[in-house]
């Protein structure tokens, strides 16, 4: 397998403008699997389904269809053809999206998703359980991490376009999922035993993606 590189943590630490600004300088391939969970479970709320029933959810987990585009300059997510880069993002999605992907059928089909198009490699991969369920075998594993503090504030400024989200709503909202992330019987939240773990709270983007490509290249060479 060419080169992999499996990039874990809760919202807010900066996951994806890391993975993403990794990918570029390493000339990779780029995919958000957090955006997968999104999708899904957008579709579920636009259909009406229940998302806090899991059986209500697995029922119907194999009628979306994802498109995912790799680009890490122009990152795509589509639902049965539709583009869902904006809707996925809302409070609503957010808030839900912990209960649907606790799903083990939802977890089960995206998984295999996230296999198919990892492939071969060549490719940066930022999620919850990349490095443990999704690619524990990716010779890089990161484990992305914030205060709880840097987090809301960096995921408020994500939601500025919703008044309703203060820092202090989301940290609340945000705790809430952490919790339900980390507890969930299939495929928590968790650092691999392997993976290398970053605190970004002090840290600038560019020294995260500059600490990451590193690691890619120092295990490049080992390999």
């Amino acid at each position: 397998m060419s080169l992999v590189i499996a990039i874990d943590g809760p919202s807010g630490s900066g996951k994806s403008s890391a993975s993403k600004g990794v990918a570029r300088r390493l000339g990779l391939r780029y995919l958000d699997t957090g955006a997968m969970y999104r999708a899904v479970t957008w579709w579920m709320l636009t259909q009406g389904v229940p998302v806090e029933d899991a059986e209500a959810v697995a029922a119907r987990a194999g009628e979306p269809v994802l498109e995912c585009g790799t680009d890490p300059d122009a990152p795509t997510i589509a639902v049965n053809g539709v583009d869902v880069s904006g809707p996925i993002r809302t409070r609503e999605v957010t808030n839900a999206v912990s209960a649907v992907s606790a799903v083990p059928a939802v977890r089960e089909r995206l998984v295999a998703l996230q296999r198919e198009i990892i492939g071969d490699g060549g490719i940066v991969v930022e999620g919850r359980d990349i490095g443990t369920v999704v690619a524990p075998d990716a010779p890089v594993k990161i484990f992305l991490t914030a205060s709880e503090e840097a987090r809301a504030r960096r995921r408020a400024r994500d939601l500025a376009h919703d008044p309703a989200a203060t820092v202090e709503l989301t940290q609340a909202e945000q705790a809430r999922r952490d919790r339900l992330d980390s507890t969930r019987t299939t495929s928590p939240l968790t650092k691999a035993e392997d993976a290398v773990e970053i605190d970004s709270t002090s840290l600038s983007l560019p020294e995260v993606i500059e600490a990451v490509v590193r690691l890619a290249k120092e295990s490049t060479a080992a390999g």
